[in-house]
């Protein structure tokens, strides 16, 4: 197997404390497999429920050279542990601190692709606040069906399709039970279509087809549940505005290293765009790896060139290249502990 040009000691960081959890161990499981095939010294770094103090402290003491995240879902792939790595000195995998939030957030997302004019299915939000005995004024001439899904929540957690009023209170309360924003969004009929991309490189697009209604946790991590078809079955002009249109709506948020776009491709010639993924799953049901077969890589190979990309995002790091890998800034934080006592 051929081996890295440069062997690294890389720790991969999975688990977590996201509704992902488990999916994020399997991805991290198999990434850190690969890795250690190719030669590098991996450490494997398994977070639990509650681990801020944890993972600074293992990223202190690891003295690793990289970060290679699996983590997926909140406080993993939003930008909170992207933070923590950028004080550490520590380069890492995917998108920056900020494309990570915005990504993760479904709502500022969408805000993004309109303004960057990115076809998006048209919604709206329902607070935790709201009365939801006022819903049928709220949702007025919006229609039926909708699907509704939590801001900030991946992997299809939380998401349901409502037909009428009784359906829509019940799922606004299922996704508001993860997230204080519920988001409304109008029922698309199409295909859905997933595109991956490596470092601005679109990979390809691959056909989703769920065999039991909607393409939901279930559907996405138990295998034989979907069927896939790679290439997907469009037209060679529809398959490249796909992927063109996939790449401007990554550009629009600014991710970077690997990551997955996810589309619905419609009978009447439109497509819109879902949201984008920062962090894919690397499961053996997982869509990036079936993309970057075709495109030429083999898993392990697809792992050693997300490792390649990995670095520090904020400009001021990387004048600080020299600094042993796992200390952090104390000039960064110390400024900020003063503040706080001025206060």
């Amino acid at each position: 197997m051929k081996q890295p040009q440069v062997r690294r000691r890389v720790g991969v960081i999975m688990g977590g404390s996201s509704g992902e959890r488990e999916v994020s161990l399997r991805s991290g499981s198999a990434m850190a497999d690969a890795l250690e095939a190719r030669g590098h010294e991996v450490v494997r770094m398994a977070l639990g429920e509650d681990f801020g103090a944890e993972l600074a402290s293992m990223v202190t003491r690891s003295r690793i050279d990289v970060a290679m995240l699996a983590l997926h879902g909140r406080l993993g792939e939003d930008g909170c542990v992207q933070g923590l790595l950028e004080l550490a000195g520590i380069p890492y995998t995917g998108s920056s601190v900020l494309a990570s939030a915005l990504a993760m957030d479904k709502l500022k997302a969408k805000e993004l692709f309109r303004l960057h004019n990115v076809p998006t299915p048209p919604y709206y939000t329902v607070e935790a606040s709201a009365d939801l005995a006022d819903l049928e004024a709220m949702h007025g001439s919006f229609g039926f069906p909708v699907v509704v899904k939590p801001r900030g929540e991946g992997s299809s957690l939380g998401v349901s399709k409502a037909t009428n009023m009784a359906e829509l209170a019940r799922a606004i309360e299922v996704a508001l039970d993860l997230d204080d924003t519920a988001i409304v969004e109008r029922f698309v009929a199409g295909t859905e279509v997933n595109v991956g991309i490596l470092d601005g490189q679109v990979l390809g697009a691959i056909e989703i087809v769920p065999k039991h209604g909607m393409y939901d946790y279930e559907a996405k991590y138990t295998p034989g549940m979907t069927e896939y078809f790679m290439p997907a079955r469009l037209s060679p002009t529809r398959y490249r505005g796909v992927l063109n249109l996939a790449e401007r709506a990554a550009r629009s948020l600014a991710v970077s290293g690997a990551c997955r776009v996810d589309l619905l491709v419609t009978s009447g010639e439109n497509e819109y765009v879902l949201e984008v993924n920062t962090l894919p799953g690397m499961t053996q049901t997982s869509l990036l790896p079936k993309i970057a077969a075709s495109a030429g890589y083999s898993f392990s190979d697809l792992c050693e060139a997300i490792l390649d990309r990995a670095r520090l995002h904020t400009p001021a790091r990387r004048k600080a290249a020299e600094r042993a890998p796992g200390s952090f800034r104390t000039d960064v934080v110390a400024p900020l502990r003063l503040v706080k006592s001025a206060g």
